[in-house]
């Protein structure tokens, strides 16, 4: 990555006894920012923590020196120096002087996108999450520079602070060809937003730190016409911002919606629950936890459905190496934040430790894994461990002894356990004869998504049957596995584990459609194999080569 930060030129505006130990310091490349206060002494921030840079007290004078070489402060109390990427931010008094200045270090990183270089290509507008200082700023500098040089695209900047721009009237080169608006005011960010859409005719439109319900809804109205958009917000997390009243129209929004009686017991959830209330502005949320480790949401939609159901989440982290090569690791988190239901929740918490699953794989540029056989066996053999040991089926017998059907477990070696309470159970195995007459029981399994299994008669064979038929319909028998997964190459053998994992976590336990992520037309085919031993069905959608696969519950 090449970095550019015109460092000397901050250094110019400070005081001889702040500049000097600044030059000699052995990590002034990785400074953050410089802090002068009046009557204590100056102070550098490194990413490893902060730094007296004299024993000298910071007085009138020294503020003073600054505030003369930068530019006017505004009235959002932030100045710059011109043709560079600098911010210095002022704290006044109430009398309205200023007492302390924090000197930010602007830096243009090129290089930084490369982590997301196919998302950018794919067109769709991207919102990038994470707390103050991370690098939000910095990647959406570099997106500007990539849309509007190498993919040509007519891109306009909203420059509300001059952070992405620098200051001055000519923006700094980091940005290349991209165009940029300045904002008079703070407040008036959200009216420039819809100027330059009718104005300039732009193809992409990049906006730093959506902060308010008027910006928020004017990048909605953006979208709405057709321009893609790159944007900033804080908040950690996809669900921050979903918890964020202000903020959550930029993912579709949030409202409540009462169900009725039958459809509250067949989710088995309270009646008034949360769901998303349009098409969100971005299709694609990006998490910064740190510069060089995000979290992606490829299809923010169906995350957030995800999200306020309490299902499980597939997320993408991505990561740089020392050696600029890229790992793409996939995860399934789980979020039960937003569902009402408790003890529905508390089986939610449950199956968190029997969920947790990861499989990844190096990149270099996002090229096409590399064909490691050996770590596509750890992956098939970790993903069939996983799922024949961890999942033990909770069988609730009704109307059958309960000594025979044990007998036939433990014979057999089943992973089946007998549960006398209803509520836990997952499947019910009940006589024909007696559950037709049980209204009650077959509504309470309704509601709760509880199969139910019936055989003519209690006998040994009869049971035995049932018993192999929930095996057989809860996860795939792992000869079959092997065989499928024999002599694949990596990429095979990943896709393979997305599709099985997906069908066993989610579409047969939650009875839920889930979509897998995009893969080339072999590679599908394979999935679809899979899932035709489950007797599930599954249908592909988009276009190549971003045609993916969906699978179906029964």
């Amino acid at each position: 990555m090449l970095i550019a930060d015109d460092l000397e030129k901050l250094l110019e505006i400070l005081p001889d006894f702040i500049c000097q130990p600044l030059l000699e310091h052995p990590s002034r490349k990785y400074l953050i920012e410089v802090v002068i206060d009046l009557g204590r002494r100056p102070e550098a921030r490194f990413p490893n923590g902060p730094e007296y840079l004299s024993s000298r007290i910071v007085v009138w004078q020294d503020l003073d020196y600054c505030i003369k070489r930068v530019g006017n402060f505004g009235v959002d109390n932030r100045s710059g120096i011109e043709r560079t990427l600098h911010r210095i931010s002022a704290i006044r008094n109430r009398k309205g002087n200023i007492i302390g200045l924090t000197c930010r270090v602007g830096r243009a990183i090129f290089g930084t996108i490369s982590i997301i270089r196919d998302l950018l290509e794919k067109g769709h507008s991207l919102l990038f999450l994470g707390k103050p200082g991370v690098g939000k700023t910095t990647a959406i500098r570099e997106v500007a520079r990539v849309l509007a040089d190498e993919m040509e695209k007519r891109v306009v900047i909203i420059d509300t602070s001059n952070e992405i721009a620098g200051d001055g009237d000519i923006p700094h080169p980091a940005i290349g060809r991209a165009r940029r608006m300045q904002v008079s005011r703070p407040e008036l960010q959200h009216q420039v937003m819809i100027e330059a859409v009718e104005n300039h005719m732009p193809e992409v439109i990049i906006i730093d730190e959506i902060g308010t319900e008027l910006e928020a809804l004017a990048a909605r109205t953006i979208a709405e016409r057709g321009v893609q958009l790159v944007g900033t917000a804080h908040g950690n997390y996809l669900e921050s911002l979903i918890k964020n009243p202000t903020l959550s129209d930029l993912i579709g929004g949030i409202q409540y919606v009462t169900l009725s009686d039958e459809e509250a017991k067949r989710r088995g959830s309270q009646k008034s629950i949360l769901e998303r209330k349009a098409i969100p502005a971005f299709q694609v949320a990006i998490e910064i936890h740190e510069r060089d480790n995000w979290i992606v949401h490829e299809k923010v939609d169906e995350a957030v459905d995800q999200i306020l159901q309490g299902a499980i989440l597939f997320i993408q982290r991505r990561k740089f190496n020392k050696d600029d090569s890229l790992w793409i690791q996939y995860e399934q988190s789980l979020s039960t934040n937003f569902i009402a239901n408790n003890s529905y929740n508390a089986k939610l918490k449950n199956t968190r430790s029997l969920t947790h699953v990861k499989y990844q794989y190096k990149s270099q540029g996002l090229s096409r894994p590399p064909e490691n056989k050996q770590l596509a066996s750890d992956i098939l053999n970790m993903v069939a461990s996983q799922s024949n040991n961890s999942k033990i089926i909770l069988l609730y017998a009704y109307s059958i002894n309960n000594q025979q059907v044990e007998a036939t477990i433990h014979t057999l070696q089943l992973p089946i356990t007998i549960t006398r309470n209803l509520a836990e159970a997952e499947v019910i195995l009940a006589l024909r004869s007696t559950i037709k007459q049980n209204t009650k029981l077959r509504q309470l399994a309704k509601s709760r998504q509880i199969t139910i299994y019936t055989i003519q008669s209690s006998t040994i064979p009869n049971i035995t049957r049932a018993l192999k038929q929930m095996l057989n319909s809860s996860k795939m028998s792992s000869l079959s596995w092997k065989q499928l997964c024999n002599n694949r190459n990596y990429a095979e053998v990943l896709a393979l584990a997305e599709a099985r994992i997906a069908v066993e976590k989610i579409v047969m336990n939650k009875k839920q459609s889930v979509e897998l992520l995009s893969r080339v037309a072999n590679i599908r085919r394979l999935q679809h194999k899979l899932i035709k031993l489950y007797n599930l069905r599954s249908r592909s959608f988009g276009e190549e080569p971003y045609r993916s696969l969906r699978i179906y519950p029964d």
